[in-house]
């Protein structure tokens, strides 16, 4: 005989993934147990494991949806070609580094990165997340570059070198580490890439 009891609709993807990115930013991926966070969404821990498998796969499929959100911000954002490069790579820049202490998209990269050595998936997934960011900077520089808002240069190494400084930028920012805040952080952004780049404030 069927199962005559009414069956509790799925979550949407967008409230699972919501979720799980506040809670692992609040106790960290290891406190973190698939029943607790079934429990917040009225799901079983058994209905979260088919779905993901694995808590890595949780946490990497919580970030894929997180750098999607942002995704879209910023390629509206670098497609406004009305602006100048250097302007739009501010605010590329304002987007990549977190916006305070906790931030949970970047509390998210933060375990990735931990977890990552142990785990050929996640060090897969991440370069996959990661590389729209390379690709739309590496080309905003060539756009800067072809009319002259920037020095000549190899465009793919400069990007590597200034996601890199963002990267390192955004850490101690996003652990609330002391010294670390982001009007700080997007001033010594600014001035490294203008180095890089050969580019100054008059460049637009």
């Amino acid at each position: 005989m069927a199962d005559a009891r009414p069956r509790r609709p799925a979550r949407p993807r967008e409230e699972v993934f919501a979720t799980a990115r506040a809670a692992i930013a609040e106790h960290g991926l290891a406190k973190l147990t698939m029943a607790g966070l079934g429990k917040q969404l009225q799901m079983s821990a058994g209905h979260l494991l088919y779905y993901f498998g694995s808590k890595d796969q949780l946490l990497l499929e919580t970030l894929r949806w997180s750098e999607e959100q942002l995704g879209a911000r910023r390629r509206a954002m670098l497609a406004d070609g009305g602006r100048g490069a250097r302007r739009r790579l501010d605010e590329y820049t304002a987007l990549y580094l977190p916006e305070g202490p906790g931030d949970p998209r970047w509390i998210l990269w933060v375990e990735v990165w931990g977890r990552s050595p142990a785990s050929e998936e996640l060090r897969r997934g991440q370069l996959e997340i990661e590389a729209p960011w390379q690709a739309d900077l590496v080309a905003l520089i060539e756009e800067g570059t072809a009319t002259a808002r920037f020095a000549p240069g190899d465009a793919t190494e400069r990007a590597i070198q200034i996601r890199a400084l963002l990267d390192g930028l955004a850490v101690p920012l996003a652990l609330g580490l002391p010294g670390a805040d982001r009007p700080r952080a997007r001033h010594l952004a600014a001035t490294a890439c203008d180095t890089l780049l050969g580019a100054g404030e008059a460049a637009g």
